[in-house]
C-alpha cells in the first residue's frame, strides 16, 4: 500500500510540475527570458545564503542567431533577398522584411554557491524527485530548484538545446561539467557528457548555460528593472548584468552592475513543521503520513505539527471515531479518516505559529539599498515587531517610503516585494499599490503626492505568500484585511519618520531665521536704552538655539 501511494505521489509530482510550466511565464516565449533570469538568478543567491557566503551573481544574455540552431529559420539576410526579388517581379511586398516576435538566448548564471556533488547533478536538473521532508520555509523563487528543472524543460520544449552545468565544491580539486536534456516522458536525464574537469580550485559554486526562446525588445527593460529591484532588496549581493545583441550597434550591448552595499547578511530561514491550520490539502497529510517515522496517531499529531499539545492532540482523536485511538497506526487510516482529520484542523483554533522561522532584511538593509540605489533625498523603513498570522502561516512587513532624488517620478512609484524577491506584474490589484494609493492619507504626513516624488517599498516574508492568479505576482487585496491593516501600519510608520526627519531637516532655516530676527531687536533695544543695554548677536543666539533644539530632540548635530 505505501509502495503504491509513493508512486501516486511521484507521478503526481510530475504532472504537478509539467502543469506549473504550463501555466507558468516560462512557455510564454515573451517573458520566459525574463523567467528564466529569475529562476536562476534566485537559486544563485539560495545556494551562496546557504554557507554563509556573501552573493556574487553574474548574469550574461546572448542573442543567438536562429539559423545557428535551426536550419529552416529563415534570417533577415534572407528575407531582404525574397522581398527584393519578389519586388523585381512585380509581386506586392511588405516595406520592411518579417522578423518573428522572439528570437534564441543564451542565458548564463554564474555564483559562488555551495555548487553540487558530481553523481547528483544530472538527478538535480534532469529528474523530478520527491522531497524527503515535508515542511514549510520562507523560499525565494515560485518553484525552488525546480524552476532550474523548468528552465531545463522549456529549453527542451523551445529550442532542443540542452542545459550546460559547470559546478564546483569548496574543498574539491576539480569541477563537474555536465551537458544534458530532460526526456519529458520517462522523467529521466539524457546525458550528453558528465565530466571532471581540474583548475578550479579557486572558485567554488555553478554556472548554468541554457538555449531558451524569449523576446528581449519586449521585456529586457524588465529583466534590467529586475536586477535594479534585486539590488534594492538584496544590498549585501553583488550584482553583474550583461546582454550582447547579434548585431553589434550601439544598443548591441547592455551592461549594469550593482555593487555590494553591506557586508552583513540577514539569517537564513529555518524550514519549520506545518501548522495545522496551513495544511490546505489532504495530499499533505498523506505525503506527511507516508513520511513520518511517529507510527502512532498521537505521536504523529504532537511531532509531524506545531502547536498541537498532548491534550489537545487526545481531544482531536476523540473526535475522529470510536474506532480510531491515539494508538491507531496512522498508515492504517483510510482516506475518510484522513478527510476528517483534514476537517478538524481547519475549524479547530490553536495557538498561533511563532515567526521565528523567518528571516526579513531589516530595517538597516532596507534603508540602505533603498538610499544607495535609487539615490532619493531621504528615506524611512520600518519592520514590524513581531509576526502576524494568515492561513496559519506566520508572515512579517517591512515597508519604506523615500521622497525626491533624480530616479524616481513625480507621484507614488511602488515597488513591491514578496520573500526578497521584486514582483514586477499585474501591480494594480495587489495589496500594496491599493494601500499607498487610497488608505494612506499623505497629506497629514506634509507628503504631498502630486507634487513630489514618492517611493513606497514593501517587502512580505512568509513560509507562504498568498499570491492570486497563476502568474504569482500579486497579492490580492481581496484576500486578507489582516495583511492590509500590517501593510498599512508599516507605511504610516515609515511617514511619522519622514515628517519627523522633514522637521528636524527644516529646523536649521528656522534658527537661522530666528537668531537673525532676535539679534536685530536686541541692537534695537540699544538704541532705545542705551549702550550699556546687552546685545546678542546672531552666531551665540544660532549657537544657544541648536543646544535648546538639541535638548529637546528637534535636531541631532
Amino acid at each position: 500500500m505505501i509502495l503504491i501511494r509513493s508512486l501516486l505521489w511521484f507521478f503526481q509530482s510530475v504532472l504537478w510540475l509539467f502543469r506549473r510550466l504550463l501555466l507558468s511565464s516560462l512557455r510564454r516565449p515573451g517573458k520566459s527570458l525574463l523567467s528564466t533570469v529569475r529562476e536562476l538568478v534566485e537559486n544563485a543567491l539560495d545556494s551562496a545564503e546557504s554557507i554563509g557566503e556573501l552573493p556574487r551573481v553574474e548574469v550574461t544574455i546572448e542573442e543567438i542567431n536562429r539559423s545557428m540552431i535551426d536550419d529552416d529559420v529563415e534570417t533577415v539576410k534572407d528575407s531582404e533577398k525574397r522581398l527584393g526579388k519578389n519586388s523585381a517581379i512585380g509581386k506586392k511586398t511588405a516595406a520592411k522584411p518579417i522578423k518573428g516576435p522572439s528570437g534564441y538566448y543564451r542565458v548564463t548564471c554564474k555564483d559562488n554557491g555551495k555548487g553540487m556533488p558530481h553523481d547528483a547533478i544530472p538527478n538535480m536538473f534532469g529528474r523530478v524527485l520527491l522531497r524527503k521532508k515535508y515542511g514549510v520555509k520562507q523560499t525565494r523563487g515560485k518553484f525552488g530548484l525546480g524552476g532550474a528543472k523548468m528552465v531545463s524543460i522549456w529549453s527542451k520544449m523551445s529550442t532542443g538545446e540542452p542545459i550546460e552545468i559547470c559546478s564546483s565544491m569548496k574543498n574539491e580539486s576539480y569541477a563537474t561539467r555536465c551537458i544534458l536534456d530532460v526526456d519529458i516522458y520517462r522523467n529521466t536525464p539524457h546525458i550528453h557528457l558528465h565530466e571532471k574537469i581540474g583548475g578550479m580550485e579557486n572558485w567554488h559554486g555553478a554556472e548554468i548555460k541554457v538555449v531558451i526562446e524569449g523576446n528581449w525588445t519586449a521585456y529586457g527593460s524588465k529583466i534590467l528593472e529586475y536586477m535594479r529591484q534585486m539590488a534594492v532588496i538584496t544590498p549585501y549581493a553583488e550584482f553583474k548584468f550583461r546582454f550582447v545583441a547579434v548585431t553589434l550597434d550601439e544598443n548591441g550591448v547592455v551592461e549594469k552592475s550593482y555593487p555590494r552595499l553591506i557586508e552583513e547578511m540577514p539569517p537564513v530561514p529555518v524550514e519549520t513543521k506545518y501548522h495545522p491550520s496551513a495544511v490546505d490539502s489532504l495530499h499533505i497529510i498523506q505525503r506527511m503520513i507516508a513520511q513520518t517515522k511517529n507510527h502512532n496517531l498521537l505521536e504523529f499529531l504532537q511531532h509531524e505539527f506545531v502547536n498541537i499539545s498532548n491534550d489537545q492532540a487526545q481531544r482531536l482523536i476523540a473526535k475522529m471515531g470510536p474506532d480510531v485511538t491515539s494508538e491507531t497506526q496512522v498508515n492504517s487510516l483510510t482516506l475518510l479518516q484522513i478527510a476528517y482529520m483534514h476537517h478538524l484542523f481547519q475549524h479547530t483554533k490553536f495557538d498561533d505559529p511563532s515567526g521565528n522561522c523567518l528571516a526579513p532584511l531589516g530595517d538597516e538593509s532596507f534603508c540602505e539599498g533603498i538610499y544607495k540605489v535609487l539615490q532619493p533625498k531621504m528615506v524611512a523603513t520600518y519592520t514590524a515587531k513581531s509576526a502576524q498570522v494568515y492561513q496559519g502561516h506566520p508572515f512579517i512587513v517591512e515597508a519604506g517610503v523615500s521622497l525626491g532624488g533624480k530616479v524616481l517620478k513625480q507621484g507614488i512609484n511602488i515597488f513591491r516585494f514578496a520573500n526578497r524577491v521584486p514582483l514586477l506584474f499585474e501591480q494594480d490589484a495587489d495589496v500594496v499599490t491599493t494601500t499607498a494609493m487610497k488608505r494612506i492619507k499623505w497629506e497629514r504626513y506634509k507628503i504631498f503626492k502630486k507634487q513630489e516624488k514618492i517611493g513606497v517599498y514593501v517587502n512580505i516574508v512568509s513560509t507562504k505568500i498568498p499570491f492570486k492568479g497563476s502568474g504569482m505576482e500579486y497579492i490580492g487585496d481581496d484576500i486578507s484585511k489582516i495583511i492590509a491593516k500590517a501593510v498599512k501600519t508599516c507605511l504610516e510608520d515609515c511617514c511619522n519618520q519622514l515628517r519627523s526627519l522633514d522637521l528636524k531637516r527644516n529646523m536649521s532655516f528656522y534658527i537661522d531665521q530666528a537668531a537673525t530676527a532676535c539679534a536685530s531687536i536686541t541692537e534695537i533695544g540699544r538704541d532705545l536704552n542705551g549702550p550699556d543695554t546687552k546685545v546678542w548677536t546672531k552666531e551665540e543666539l544660532v549657537r544657544d538655539f541648536r543646544e535648546d533644539c538639541k535638548k529637546a530632540g528637534l535636531i541631532t548635530d
